[in-house]
């Protein structure tokens, strides 16, 4: 089990017994663009089946949440990284992702993928960077399309 406390008295662990994963399933269905509409089953399984790492404030309420996908020993998957709104601002994000990809060198794991709409520079702070040779990569994708909020939904317009 992995572990790391920031001077602020937040904490991040890979404990999944401290997961709350009726939050972690709320913010993802209700607030993440590339989640929204995700059942709870869903967010369990896609859990049981990663390395979780929540973030804690010093009370211990979580105020963050990523998973990697990972054999645990030359690859992985980042993904499902996200910040509580109201915790926000305070460098959590990049904290989390940075302690994610040194737990996951210490592994041994080598290459670490993620994808985001709007968080380059958070990742870019952190080392990563566009793919060198993105022809070489494919996928197969059967979800639906994505269709981000631009707030005009909400207001009628």
């Amino acid at each position: 089990m992995f572990s790391l406390s920031r001077a602020d008295g937040h904490l991040i662990s890979t404990d999944p017994a401290r997961l709350d994963l009726d939050r972690v399933h709320h913010w993802l269905s209700t607030d993440a663009y590339w989640a929204l509409g995700r059942d709870r089953a869903t967010v369990t399984r896609a859990f049981a089946g990663s390395l979780p790492f929540g973030v804690y404030r010093p009370d211990g309420h979580q105020v963050a949440v990523a998973r990697a996908v990972t054999d645990g020993a030359t690859f992985a998957w980042l993904c499902d990284v996200y910040v509580a709104r109201p915790a926000r601002g305070n460098g959590l994000g990049g904290w989390l992702a940075g302690a994610i990809r040194d737990h996951l060198a210490e592994l041994g794991v080598r290459r670490i993928l993620l994808a985001t709409n709007d968080a380059h520079g958070v990742y870019a702070r952190i080392g990563f960077t566009p793919l060198d040779a993105p022809e070489r990569w494919m996928q197969l994708d059967r979800r639906p399309p994505v269709t981000p909020i631009t707030g005009k939904e909400q207001d009628g317009s």
